[in-house]
C-alpha cells in the first residue's frame, strides 16, 4: 500500500460493495417488515382498515424495493453516480411511512 502526503492509498472497489451489501441488507429489512405487517392485518380476522393498511405497506415496499434495486443495479456495473436527492427522499418516506404502517397494525 502506498502512501503521500494524502494519506494510504484506498481500494475503490471495497465502498461500493460494502454499499451494495448494505442495500440489500435494508431492502431484507423492510422485506420483513412487510410481511410481517401483512401477517398482522390478516391474523384473527381481517378487516377493511387492516386490509388496506397491510396494501399500503405493499406499495411501500414496491417503492422501497424499485428504489434499492436501482441503486444496486448501479453499483454493480461501476461508480455510480450520486444518488440523486429525490431518489434518497423516496427511500428515507417509504422506511418512515412503512414503520408508521406496522406500528399502526400492532396497535
Amino acid at each position: 500500500m502506498s502512501t503521500d502526503a494524502a494519506g494510504p492509498s484506498r481500494d475503490p472497489g471495497l465502498q461500493p460493495e460494502r454499499t451494495r451489501l448494505a442495500w440489500r441488507r435494508t431492502t431484507l429489512s423492510v422485506t420483513v417488515a412487510a410481511v410481517l405487517a401483512v401477517k398482522s392485518a390478516l391474523h384473527g380476522g381481517a378487516t377493511a382498515d387492516s386490509i388496506v393498511v397491510g396494501a399500503v405497506c405493499c406499495a411501500l415496499w414496491l417503492g422501497f424495493l424499485l428504489v434499492a434495486h436501482g441503486r444496486i443495479r448501479a453499483l454493480a456495473a461501476g461508480r455510480p453516480p450520486t444518488l440523486a436527492p429525490r431518489l434518497a427522499t423516496a427511500a428515507v418516506l417509504c422506511a418512515v411511512a412503512m414503520a408508521v404502517c406496522a406500528a399502526a397494525l400492532v396497535t
